[in-house]
């Protein structure tokens, strides 16, 4: 019997960017934009917190784009702070990249197991999907989603009684799947 583990995100991570006034290494997001118009030329960022001091900063999301250019949908949700698109900002690789920061998803996610079934049969097959990418390790999730300690989940690898088709050292942001032989 196959059953599904979800990810979802809990609330927006943190915003690993070092703070000029108190060198704190984490922001928290704001939920809020700025819009900057010069003639036909806009500027917009998102605004994040210190999460110690709080000071303001902004993540540039648009620079120097022409008008015409950025579509008025996005425009309108900018205006009205749209949280799910401060989500998608934030998630964004360009973005990230472009303003040198991280996204710290500790505390931020929470690993659904629905029923849990039998998990003392013989065979386990578990189905992982992820609502948002968000990087975690497997042998964690399974040993939050089985009951178990990190180090049994690791025991249970080197023996070969997990098996899956992605490796489980390291993270991973996208779906997969594992099986558990008891």
């Amino acid at each position: 019997m196959l059953q599904t583990w979800v990810v979802a995100p809990t609330c927006l991570p943190h915003v690993l960017r070092r703070c000029p006034t108190c060198a704190s290494p984490r922001s928290r997001p704001s939920g809020k934009f700025r819009v900057n118009a010069h003639h036909k030329l806009l500027d917009a960022w998102l605004l994040v917190l210190c999460a110690s001091c709080g000071r303001t900063a902004g993540l540039t999301v648009l620079e120097r784009a022409n008008v015409r250019s950025v579509p008025a949908a996005l425009l309108d949700r900018m205006h009205a702070n749209d949280l799910s698109l401060v989500a998608e900002v934030l998630q964004d690789p360009v973005v990230r990249r472009r303003n040198r920061v991280g996204l710290d998803w500790a505390g931020a996610w929470h690993l659904h197991t629905g029923d849990p079934g039998p998990l003392d049969s013989e065979v386990v097959d578990v189905a992982v999907r992820f609502a948002a990418p968000i990087p975690v390790r497997p042998v964690r999730l399974i040993a939050d989603g089985c009951g178990l300690p990190r180090a049994e989940v690791e025991r249970l690898v080197e023996e070969g009684r997990l098996v899956s088709a992605i490796r489980l050292t390291g993270r991973v942001s996208d779906d997969f799947t594992f099986t558990l032989k008891r």
